[in-house]
């Protein structure tokens, strides 16, 4: 609870504590009781009115629910708050049901996913209206407004809403009939103290039930809402105990000075791992970027930590991931400006050359030296003790590696995810790279074939084409990059087709098998057949998360195809242990993981109650020009009920992009029309992800458009792009009207 509230709880039990004592209030009620008596049969009538009055209303009915109990009495209250409380609940049920439930189901049928979603509610309504009166979630005044807009059948809301407010309702009317015995002095010297006991004790009884039924039922229904989203299987998905993750050897040249280098410093071989002391604090089930900071932000703190890796520390990110996907990316960027230089009077007399091996080269040298932050003499000296091997939970409260037992407070799985691998007949016999395996080229591949359209498969499409190799890049998708708005997302792919890269969209590739030396991907477009030749394959198809050999069922941790599953708070369903980073997020970014790791530390161990949900996640396709996002894309904003307003802006009306030569590209701000807050915006352009944490900042400060123009930016720059998008919004404000009133203002004080 929230320290103002706090506050304001104690307030209203010191003012009802005060007004007891120095009021008449015994009398008070005694004088209305008797007058509620005198109604007869009318009295209950017109409570029963007053409820559904304040339901229809959207007010509370909790205050009339305890009066009800404290003006009859346990029995006849309940009756009455009974029959009130679902009459309010089915009028108001019936009115959103009969004004507003066409337009809704017009709105849910022009969407696959929400038209899905009605339907399922439909189907379960039963179950999903029962879980929500047992676990309050939501107010119920608002609730039945809500569930009347659905596809739950009316007979079906009924007979769930009787059933599921019976404890709540039970408990309330008890403590009105509590109260009513205090206040009407029926608690005295003669009356028997065993019942009086029993009384009290009922009452505690009747407020535990209440409490373990709801957290009960909280649990169903986040379960029932997971499946119905499509976020959960039935039961637990079947994992591939025979699944051997790609060990650090494949990842990098062991024989390489720099890789080396790495190796000693990721994974210190002939280092034995230290021996467990006592409990920890915390244990860290993963090296990645979430692991890291959690146990580096921990030991930091005082607390007892162990950290747990079975390849290389730094993750994805420092070993096949961002680290060296840019370094590459920089150095293909930079192949590609020396051929483009004509434009700046940049002249070579013979075609610049590139080589591959020494950019890989470079690479390497510079992951090398950046695996130092990284590295287990670094967090060791920390205060971390760090295990190179496999951990595994073997229950609820201990994890067990290289033969050690490891008990603990709390954990984290941070274990991040992989590669996902397409079935496609003959893929894995012909061979294929990930991101996990592509840094250990080389040779510059001839022919390069890329399956999967995404940030990965694009970032490294294109640099491959600019390095020389004859790339293929291929999609069954409609477009390349599916999540990204589509002009956006078209920018990139005529850029992509300028360097030479060969797109093929909507494509179902059918098998793979080796013929001639080379590799033939066999594949169709709608009724075309083609066959794409090529001496190298790039898998990017999506990433799994790492769940196999955990040993989660034994932790009593729930999880299904999509990861680890977490509730808003980062906590799994083994309440003492926690999940960050990909192996539990749709956000499977090294930026995202690092902010929800700091969110385990601040609510494993100091019982903070940060939630995920808070955090406003940029992110950006490092392709040239690159795509920056961040919030909500415009159909979002509109499925979540906003009047969304977007402004774009062109990199065309931004001089220093037209003297970069990069007027590729736009701004776009979505904002809500009613408040002028920000609530997304995309930004394409060569340094889009420099560009974006402006937005980001905006978001997270919860300002309106306006701020944007308000900022002063440095001239010239491309940022100056947001600028203009502010400028745009506040010509918006400057109606005919309110022009027309400036222009009398004016006219008057010349």
């Amino acid at each position: 609870m929230k320290p103002n509230r706090v506050v304001i709880a104690i307030l209203l039990l010191a003012a009802v504590a005060i007004g007891v004592l120095l009021l008449p209030v015994r009398q008070w009620f005694m004088d209305f009781e008797s007058y509620v008596k005198s109604l007869g049969a009318l009295g209950p009538l017109v409570v029963v009115s007053i409820y559904v009055l304040c339901t229809v209303l959207f007010i509370p009915g909790s205050a009339v629910t305890i009066g009800a109990g404290t003006l009859f009495g346990l029995k006849t209250g309940f009756l009455v708050v009974l029959v009130g409380a679902n009459l309010g609940a089915l009028c108001s049920f019936l009115l959103a049901r009969s004004f507003l439930r066409e337009k809704v189901a017009i709105w849910a049928a022009a969407s696959p996913k929400f038209r899905s979603l009605d339907q399922a509610i439909g189907k379960q309504g039963f179950k999903m209206v029962f879980l929500s009166r047992l676990s309050p979630a939501f107010p119920f005044v608002l609730l039945n407004y809500l569930l009347g807009l659905t596809a739950v059948r009316t007979g079906a809301y009924v007979l769930a809403n009787l059933i599921g407010m019976l404890p709540g309702t039970f408990l309330f009317v008890y403590i009105g009939a509590a109260a009513r015995d205090a206040i009407a002095g029926q608690v005295d010297a003669t009356a028997d103290i065993y019942r009086q006991i029993l009384k009290y004790v009922g009452l505690l009884a009747t407020i535990a039930v209440v409490v373990l039924v709801t957290r009960i039922a909280r649990k169903v229904l986040r379960e029932a809402e997971q499946g119905l989203e499509g976020s959960a299987v039935t039961g637990m998905p079947r994992l591939d105990s025979s699944h051997e993750p790609t060990r650090f050897e494949k990842m990098v040249l062991v024989d390489d000075p720099y890789d080396q280098q790495l190796i000693e410093n990721c994974r210190a071989p002939g280092r034995l791992n230290p021996m467990p002391s006592g409990k920890y604090n915390l244990v860290v089930i993963g090296g990645g970027t979430a692991g890291l900071v959690s146990a580096a932000g921990a030991a930091g703190l005082g607390a007892k930590v162990a950290l747990i890796e079975r390849n290389l520390l730094g993750g994805d990110c420092l070993n096949v991931g961002c680290v060296p996907s840019k370094g590459i990316i920089r150095a293909a960027r930079a192949a590609h400006d020396a051929r483009n230089g004509a434009e700046f009077g940049v002249r070579f007399v013979t075609e610049p050359q590139l080589n591959f091996a020494t950019a890989m080269e470079r690479m390497r040298r510079l992951r090398a030296g950046i695996s130092e932050h990284d590295s287990v003499d670094r967090f060791t000296k920390l205060g971390v003790d760090v295990f190179i091997g496999d951990g595994r939970f073997v229950n609820a409260s201990a994890i067990e590696v290289d033969g050690k037992r490891l008990e603990f407070d709390r954990a984290v799985i941070a274990t991040g995810a992989r590669a996902a691998e397409p079935p496609t007949p003959g893929l894995r016999e012909v061979g294929f790279y990930t991101n996990e395996t592509i840094f250990t080229l080389t040779e510059l591949p001839r022919r390069l074939a890329v399956i999967g359209a995404g940030p990965i498969g694009c970032e490294l499409a294109q640099t491959f084409q600019r390095f020389g190799s004859e790339v293929t890049l291929m999609t069954d998708g409609a477009q390349i990059l599916p999540k990204e708005d589509g002009d956006a997302a078209a920018i990139v792919h005529k850029q992509m087709e300028k360097d030479g890269v060969r797109i093929l969209t909507e494509t179902k590739i059918q098998r793979a098998e080796t013929k001639n030396g080379g590799t033939l991907l066999f594949a169709g477009i709608n009724d075309r057949r083609l066959e794409v030749a090529c001496d190298a394959i790039l898998v990017s198809v999506g990433r799994a998360p790492n769940l196999e050999n955990l040993g989660l069922d034994a932790a009593g941790i729930r999880y299904s195809a999509r990861g680890v599953e977490v509730d808003e708070r980062l906590r799994t369903a083994n309440p003492h242990v926690y999940a960050a980073g990909d192996v539990c997020s749709r956000f499977k970014f090294t930026h995202a993981a690092d902010a929800m790791a700091r969110i385990v530390i601040a609510n494993a161990l100091f019982l903070a109650r940060r939630k995920v949900t808070d955090l406003v996640i940029p992110w950006c396709t490092y392709t040239d020009p690159e795509i920056a996002h961040v919030g909500c894309y415009e159909k979002d904003a509109t499925a979540a009920g906003f009047d969304v307003g977007t402004i774009t802006e062109s990199l065309d009306h931004v001089d220093r992009a037209l003297l970069d030569g990069e007027c590729n590209g736009f701004g776009r701000v979505h904002y809500d029309k009613k408040s002028a807050k920000i609530l997304g915006g995309t930004i394409v352009a060569r340094h889009a992800g420099e560009m974006i944490g402006e937005l980001a900042l905006a978001i997270t400060a919860k300002q309106n458009l306006g701020v944007l123009s308000s900022t002063i930016h440095s001239y010239p720059t491309q940022a100056e792009v947001l600028r203009k998008t502010g400028d745009a919004y506040m010509r918006t404000k400057l109606t005919p009207i309110v022009k027309k009133i400036f222009m009398k203002w004016l006219a008057w004080r010349r």
